[in-house]
Order: structure tokens, then sequence, then C-alpha cells
């Protein structure tokens, strides 16, 4: 049976050393910061990790199911956090390094759009998709690929184009 070779362990140890960067980037684009991408990569990992032999099994390449695993955590992940309880105080934090793109308005404004649209956009725009290929990762129709894409596109032209209006203004 050579096709239980391949479903082995050790191809998964493979396949997360080849596309490692790929699945950071991919995180980063999705949450912003390289920090959670981490731990949206490992968590989503461990997920497909435990079913890699059924996965590998299909002959298809696993990045679809890998990358709809991700989109799904970090939308559980915003759905956690937006019902979390406000308190009285703030407590202390730690000291915080600045990213990069912190400042970039590209990223702020990519950064404020809802998850799904985000995910579309750095489906679509980061890692090259059609959107067929986004409908299947995501587990969505074409239609509201399309949808969210433009809403999408529609928010950040809005954003960027009031900010440069803003930046165009105070430099007069």
């Amino acid at each position: 049976m050579p096709d239980a070779v391949h479903s082995q362990p050790g191809d998964f140890a493979e396949y997360v050393t080849l596309r490692l960067p790929s699945l950071l980037r991919f995180g980063y684009a999705l949450t912003g910061n390289p920090h959670d991408a981490g731990d949206l990569v490992q968590e989503a990992l461990e997920r497909v990790g435990v079913r890699w032999a059924s996965i590998s099994r299909d002959g298809h390449s696993p990045d679809a199911y890998v990358r709809r695993t991700m989109v799904n955590a970090r939308t559980s992940r915003w759905r956690r956090r937006r019902s979390e309880t406000l308190v009285a105080e703030v407590p202390e934090t730690g000291v915080r390094t600045r990213d990069r793109f912190d400042d970039e308005p590209l990223w702020q404004a990519l950064r404020d759009l809802p998850a799904r649209q985000r995910a579309v956009l750095v489906l679509r725009y980061y890692e090259g998709l059609s959107e067929a290929e986004i409908a299947a990762t995501m587990g969505i129709s074409a239609g509201t690929v399309k949808s969210q894409a433009a809403r999408a596109m529609t928010t950040l032209r809005q954003r960027l184009t009031e900010d440069d209006s803003a930046v165009r203004g105070g430099d007069r």
C-alpha cells in the first residue's frame, strides 16, 4: 500500500516544514500581528495534524483545508473577543513592541475590516486564490466571495481616500 506510506506523520512534518513560512504570512495577514499569527497557525496545525491521515489520503493538496481551518479559527477568536466582558479597571499591560506595519494606512484599514471580508481579501490578493478556491476554502458561495470582496474594497478605498485627504489637508 504505497498510499499508506504517504499519510504517515513524517509527511505532516515535511508539509509543515515546507509550508510554515507561507502559513505564517497568511496568518499575519488575517490577524494583523506576528504573535497572533503564530498562535493561529499552531492552532490550525494541531487540528489538521490529528486528521492528517484522512486529509492526505484524498490526494488533494491540504493547503485549502489548512487555510479554511485558519479562517475558521480566526473567526471563532473574533467572536469570543466580541463577547468578552468589560471591566471597570484596566489591568497593567506589558511593553508592546511596535510592528513596522502599525502606521501603514492600508494595514490599519485592513485590520478594521470584518473578519470575513479581511479573509476574502487576504486569500484573493495575498495568497492569489481564485473566487472558486476562496469559496471552497471558506465554505461559502462564489457570490458571497464576490460581494464580500466588493464591500471590503469599497471600505478600503473610502478609508484610504479619507486618510489621504486628511494628510493633504493637514499639510496646507
